[in-house]
């Protein structure tokens, strides 16, 4: 009689909940919000839990991606680098007041991962 196999995601969590890790928190939103961001970063590091969100703002200056064609590669990296992080979070928290093309995206797909997804103004939760 063969124990039924686990899904990565089931594995990562069983992992987690062995090393005793706290919550795991992935601030998504427009990087037009980074200080707001930075202060759900605070408030939730406050509170206990580990925090991942964007470390790039592509809309502000900078030599990485000063380059347009560089830009859109390294963007593309980003959203895959950011969907890794949604998927190692226990939840998602949603900053600011407006919800774009891609911070849609990113809640379509914290919920298809059935990720909990809480938000700053809950007045823009798409599904509300």
């Amino acid at each position: 009689m063969s124990l039924p196999q686990l899904t990565p995601e089931e594995k990562l969590a069983e992992a987690k909940q062995l090393l005793g890790l706290p919550r795991i928190v992935a601030i998504c939103g427009s990087t037009r919000f980074m200080p707001e961001m930075n202060e759900a970063d605070l408030r939730e590091t406050e509170a206990g839990r580990i925090v991942v969100k964007p470390g790039c703002d592509l809309k502000s200056p900078h030599e990485l991606w000063s380059d347009p064609v560089a830009a859109e590669a390294l963007k593309v990296r980003l959203d895959d680098l950011h969907r890794a992080k949604i998927r190692l979070a226990d939840e998602v928290l949603i900053v600011g007041d407006y919800i774009g093309d891609s911070t849609r995206a990113e809640i379509a797909y914290a919920r298809s991962l059935g990720k909990p997804t809480r938000f700053t103004h809950p007045e823009v939760d798409p599904d509300a």
